[in-house]
């Protein structure tokens, strides 16, 4: 990681909380209509959707539709289901945008904001994430998220894991793969990154991996697809700024 000049960052579920964030405006909402459903269930099944939406459009060569147009869709979807359309009534359209748009409004996780102005202090920081510009911008400023650059599959046109949306980052920043270090709680971000020449930081961030068991993951020196496992960014910044001469 020495060479290192620029950090990567996966956004959705690394550096913000979408769980507790999403489910929390769903309690409210439904508290306000007296419903009381499974809205962990509901919130899961909604990034499920669009986890598959995105795979669509990066790896099958579906048409690229922007995140909050298909987490709109996908919420019409899910309301139009029978698991679901009992509650879909009881929502206005105006209350219905406004919950499309939770995804703009996600708490960080309690090491984010204060890791990311640690690793600030030596590296170029910025989002390399499938949600749009404008959500990300959103999301900056609610969870206090200090970029120094915002990049969205938004602006490629297609979404990670496309090599594309990696490299199309890369040449923004005028640096090569092996200076530009990815950081994501997901491995298959991490495994796309590592085949381009990228170095790679593995978050840990309860719920966010399928494997539940966080053994599964191991550093590249223990055969595994991360240059560096980390459990905060807190840990992240005092691994690199130590490098750096950075105490």
């Amino acid at each position: 990681m020495e060479n290192v000049k620029a950090l990567l960052f996966d956004v959705f579920g690394t550096v913000v909380d979408w769980r507790t964030s999403v489910e929390a405006e769903l309690k409210a909402l439904g508290a306000k209509h007296g419903v009381d459903a499974d809205w962990a269930k509901f919130a899961q099944e909604w990034r499920d959707k669009y986890f598959s939406g995105t795979k669509r459009v990066a790896v099958e060569g579906a048409a690229f539709t922007s995140v909050d147009a298909m987490h709109r869709q996908i919420l019409d979807q899910m309301l139009a289901s029978p698991e679901w359309s009992s509650i879909a009534p009881l929502w206005s359209e105006e209350e219905l945008q406004n919950l499309n748009l939770v995804w703009h409004r996600l708490g960080g996780w309690p090491d984010s904001s204060e890791g990311l102005r640690a690793l600030k202090k030596n590296y170029i920081i910025a989002t390399l994430s499938n949600g749009n510009v404008k959500l990300l911008v959103d999301m900056a400023k609610y969870a206090d998220l200090p970029w120094d650059a915002v990049f969205s599959g938004e602006m490629f046109q297609s979404y990670k894991p496309d090599p594309k949306t990696y490299l199309g980052v890369i040449k923004y920043l005028s640096l090569q793969p092996h200076e530009v270090a990815m950081v994501a709680a997901h491995i298959f971000d991490i495994r796309a990154a590592s085949k381009l020449g990228m170095p790679t930081v593995y978050v840990l961030r309860p719920q966010e991996e399928a494997d539940p068991h966080p053994e599964a993951i191991k550093t590249k020196a223990e055969g595994g697809d991360a240059d560096l496992i980390v459990s905060s960014f807190l840990e992240l910044a005092e691994v690199l700024n130590r490098g750096k001469g950075d105490h």
